[in-house]
């Protein structure tokens, strides 16, 4: 099977879009969170995941859209998600509401989370030089797991951890380890191998669209150098 792997889109409708157009043929596609927050797009992407992404997994942004001031020390991320409330529907909140924190795919052999598999610690960060930390994590899963799938840094990686592959696909809409460039992956569960792919997108079209919104002029900006 091969799996298309989706994460942190962030409202960037143009590179979500990008993403798609560029992904070849795929049996599925699956999310790892952060459809909204950010970028001016939040309904487009939240429409556009529901329609592709067989699985999808909440992200923080996606669990906090309905209240923006948790995020009051970091202006971009709660006027992104003020932005979000604002044009996300009642089904399209129930939507955000009833994603699961973790999922499974592919006869439930790899497992899908935003962030760190452990339920306690539900926003930190793991960078793919922390992925070996994962390991007892990965053997208290129930039932045996090829892989992990996760986001939330934005740091596209994939490592061995022991026989099993820990993937971020980076992040669609908001990469921040210096390649402006979205970011996805492709899963091939049979060969246990994954293709970390980027493709360019219209950044001038979004910077005009975040202050068309008036979102704040560096939401755009951190995009042309991938930060």
């Amino acid at each position: 099977m091969r799996v298309g792997l989706l994460s942190d889109v962030h409202a960037n409708l143009p590179a979500l879009e990008a993403v798609l157009d560029d992904m070849p043929a795929v049996d599925r596609i699956v999310c790892a969170g952060d459809v909204i927050g950010y970028n001016p797009w939040p309904a487009d992407c939240l429409d556009r995941v529901r329609e592709v992404a067989a699985v999808t997994v909440r992200g923080n942004h996606d669990r906090t859209v309905e209240t923006p001031e948790r995020y009051r020390a970091n202006r971009m991320a709660e006027a992104g998600l003020e932005h979000a409330k604002r044009a996300l529907d009642e089904d399209d909140l129930d939507w955000l509401r009833s994603l699961p924190r973790a999922a499974s795919f592919a006869g439930d052999r790899y497992h899908l989370v935003h962030s760190h598999p452990a339920p306690d610690r539900e926003d930190a960060y793991v960078y793919p030089e922390e992925f070996p930390s994962l390991g007892r994590h990965l053997d208290s899963l129930d039932g045996p797991v090829d892989g992990l799938v996760l986001g939330h840094t934005h740091v596209q990686g994939a490592r061995r951890v022991g026989d099993r592959l820990v993937v971020n696909p980076g992040s669609v809409g908001q990469p921040r380890d210096g390649d402006p460039d979205a970011a996805y992956a492709v899963l091939d569960t049979a060969a246990d191998e994954v293709d970390l792919r980027r493709v360019a997108y219209d950044i001038d079209h979004v910077v005009e669209a975040v202050e068309a919104a008036g979102l704040p002029k560096r939401t755009g900006e951190r995009l042309y150098t991938g930060e």
